[in-house]
């Protein structure tokens, strides 16, 4: 039987950086996934500076080999409208590869690693969890995302009645030929509002490589929403018509909106699993972050103690962090009212900058979390 301190499901951004976190503070801990790193992961992929400073990470060392592309603008608009051109002074995001960030996060991470290897069983044994028959721990933190197994077995009823955001995208590499037509430019990414304003679609190039795609608050339709914007990225000459179709599908809640189950005794979660993505972007990686650091210091101060009491200020440090939780009540305004305004609004350039792009997409106006020291 192995042991640990702390078992981590999920070795995603919230995993890896609670594993890291908990690390240095001395624990001993254990990361177990499903999949064999790196992987591909669904995602836009653009990181803010305050990911950056959470993570510490050193910007010269990543960037050697992989993707890392600096962000200073923005294209922005509804899908077959007007756009608006959006520069800053300075880079206001970087864009990255999934598959290269996650792996070099849960590689620095320090943690014992389990890969390829899916949760199966947990089992509560007085004070521990009996993982898959194999692996006993005081303290399990489910990190799997959306469809995280410990989400499931605290009560979580995933994917049945959760009010979903779904998305589709894709991420490739363009051939010579298609790189010279397409237009896209990599510190320019294109986000493009649906126009009843209940979703977009992003168009993101990363040196050579290339990621549209398209996410909605609800499924409906939304392979011909996404179709709708990959023929209108071809019109406007931002891509090449010969773009790939084989779009992938993933789903994640937003924060306020999906009042999953938090924790218990020896447990609870972060990221994904609870459900902490940006209402109104949908990003899904500072909040991951920012959750598995606000985890950690909890877990840390408990010293061992991991009954549910100890583990309450975990509760109370998320809301501090990322405001109440409001449960959505629907639309003020009818739906035509709705595509009237944001069309005026989004064709607005104060707009655009100070509200969609400041306050929704970047959140500069969120403090920088600090790590656990």
């Amino acid at each position: 039987m192995e042991t640990c301190d702390v078992l981590i499901v999920g070795g995603g951004p919230a995993g890896s950086t609670c594993a890291w976190a908990l690390r240095r503070a001395g624990l001993d801990v254990v990361v177990l996934d499903a999949q064999s790193f790196p992987r591909d992961k669904v995602c836009a992929g653009w990181i803010t500076p305050a990911v950056i400073q959470a993570l510490e990470l050193d910007i010269g060392a990543y960037s050697q080999g992989r993707e890392f592309q600096p962000i200073t603008g923005f294209r922005t608009g509804i899908i077959g409208g007007a756009e608006v051109a959006t520069r800053y002074d300075a880079t206001v995001s970087y864009g990255i590869r999934r598959c290269q960030f996650d792996e070099y996060l849960l590689r620095r991470s320090g943690a014992r690693l389990v890969l390829g290897e899916p949760l199966q069983s947990m089992e509560r044994n007085g004070a521990h969890w009996i993982v898959n028959g194999h692996l006993k721990t005081p303290m399990l933190v489910g990190a799997g995302g959306h469809f995280c197994p410990v989400a499931r077995r605290l009560g979580a009823k995933l994917g049945s009645g959760e009010p979903i955001v779904a998305a589709k995208e894709i991420e490739f590499l363009l051939t010579p030929e298609q790189a010279e037509l397409c237009r896209a430019r990599g510190d320019t990414p294109e986000l493009f509002f649906c126009e009843d304003l209940k979703g977009y679609g992003w168009c993101f190039r990363k040196d050579n490589y290339l990621n549209i795609g398209l996410g909605r608050e609800d499924s409906h339709r939304l392979s011909d929403h996404l179709a709708a914007f990959r023929d209108f990225l071809v019109a406007r000459g931002k891509v090449p018509d010969d773009v790939p179709r084989a779009f992938h599908g993933h789903a994640y809640l937003l924060y306020g909106r999906g009042g999953r189950p938090l924790l218990e005794d020896g447990v609870l979660l972060v990221g994904d699993a609870v459900g902490l993505a940006y209402p109104q972007s949908g990003e899904g990686i500072r909040p991951a972050v920012e959750s598995a650091l606000l985890a950690a210091r909890v877990i840390a101060k408990t010293q061992g103690d991991y009954r549910r009491p100890q583990l309450e200020p975990y509760r109370a440090a998320l809301t501090e962090h990322f405001g109440p939780q409001r449960q959505a009540t629907g639309a003020l305004l009818p739906d035509s009212w709705r595509s009237l305004l944001g069309k005026k609004l989004l064709a607005n350039s104060w707009f655009t900058r100070h509200v969609v792009l400041d306050r929704w997409f970047l959140h500069r106006q969120v403090p920088t979390l600090a790590p656990l020291r």
